[in-house]
C-alpha cells in the first residue's frame, strides 16, 4: 500500500512533515468516509453522522490502519540479514517535488510511526511484543 502511495501522483508521498501529507490524510479519510456510507445505504441528505456509522462496522481509522500495515512490514524488514536488497532499500532517499533541499527517507516515516507505538528496534525480535504494540491504540 505504501508502494502505491508513493507512486501516485495525486495522492501523496512519504513525507510526513509537509502541507501535502496532511491533504494526503485528509483526502484519504473523506473517501473512507463516502465508502462507509455507501456501505451502509445512507445518502448525504440523511445527515446521520460519519463516527456512529464507523463504529457500527466496527471500522479502524484508515490513517491507523496504514501505520500498522507500515510498521508489520518494517517488522519484517528489521528482521532481514544486512545484506538483503530490501534492508538496503530502506537506505533510499525520497525526493519530494517543490522541496530541492528537503529529502526524508522512508526510515524516517516508520521512525515516527514507532515511536508513536513506543517501539525500538529490539522489539521487532519479539513478535507478540510488536504485535501487541501496534494494535494498542
Amino acid at each position: 500500500m505504501l508502494r502505491l502511495l508513493e507512486s501516485s501522483n495525486h495522492l501523496g508521498r512519504t513525507s510526513v512533515d509537509n502541507g501535502f501529507s496532511a491533504n494526503l490524510e485528509v483526502a484519504l479519510q473523506r473517501a473512507e468516509m463516502r465508502m462507509v456510507k455507501w456501505m451502509c445505504g445512507i445518502k448525504l441528505q440523511d445527515r446521520v453522522p460519519s463516527k456512529g456509522l464507523k463504529e457500527r462496522l466496527r471500522l479502524d481509522d484508515i490513517i491507523s490502519v496504514l501505520q500498522q500495515n507500515r510498521l508489520r512490514w518494517y517488522r519484517q524488514v528489521l528482521r532481514k540479514e544486512d545484506n538483503d536488497w530490501v534492508k538496503k532499500c530502506m537506505e533510499y532517499e525520497v525526493k519530494v517535488p517543490g522541496q530541492e533541499v528537503d529529502h526524508r527517507k522512508l526510515e524516517e516515516l516508520v521512525e515516527k510511526d514507532c515511536q508513536a507505538h513506543k517501539l525500538n528496534r529490539e522489539d521487532a525480535m519479539d513478535r507478540n511484543r510488536w504485535r501487541k504494540q501496534i494494535k494498542d491504540d
